[in-house]
């Protein structure tokens, strides 16, 4: 992410779980319509683990399922192969969010992270001292519950506003009650 050397510019730490659609670009360059002052979005989309990737797919297999089932060595599990697969698939998520963003007329940059999202996100908004904090991701019941998902744990590391949005959900489907719901600082 680009270092910004106006002081006037308002920045904009975008936390992304998944690629931007359209109306999410949309929306999220909404709530700065009003500001005199130039807007630049720093998105950030964090690249999933590969291990955890193919942990999780092994724990979803059910016990009928691995008795019935030829065995399969860890082993034969190109883990690195997975790696690139994550890489790449984290990359294309970043190219189609800076496209959607660009093409609802945004300023805007990004990168990939390796770290864990909110220590990337805590990163990235001293880096470009970022004035605020729009975290999109698909609902997360359970984390949320117990305040352990990446908007609590942001919120209580970070010193600017943090905004949580849910994807693919209109301002009007969060406000109705349908998942989280839009929350703020």
């Amino acid at each position: 992410m680009a270092e910004q050397e106006a002081t006037n510019n308002y920045d904009v730490v975008l936390l992304c779980e998944q690629a931007l659609s359209e109306e999410d670009a949309a929306q999220v360059t909404s709530l700065h319509e009003d500001l005199e002052d130039p807007v630049t979005y720093h998105v950030l989309i964090p690249v999933e683990d590969a291990a955890a990737r193919v942990e999780a797919a092994m724990g979803s297999l059910s016990a009928g399922e691995v008795m019935a089932a030829p065995a399969m060595a860890i082993g034969e599990i190109d883990l690195a192969e997975v790696r690139k697969e994550c890489l790449d698939h984290s990359l294309e998520e970043l190219a189609t969010t800076l496209k959607v963003l660009r093409a609802a007329g945004a300023n805007a940059d990004g990168a990939i992270s390796h770290e864990h999202p909110v220590d990337a996100l805590a990163g990235a908004v001293a880096k470009v001292d970022g004035r605020e904090v729009i975290i999109l991701t698909r609902p997360h019941v359970v984390a949320e519950f117990f305040h352990v998902d990446w908007t609590s744990r942001a919120r209580r590391k970070l010193g600017v506003p943090v905004l949580h949005l849910l994807e693919r959900e209109t301002f009007d489907e969060q406000g109705e009650g349908f998942g989280e719901g839009v929350t703020g600082v």
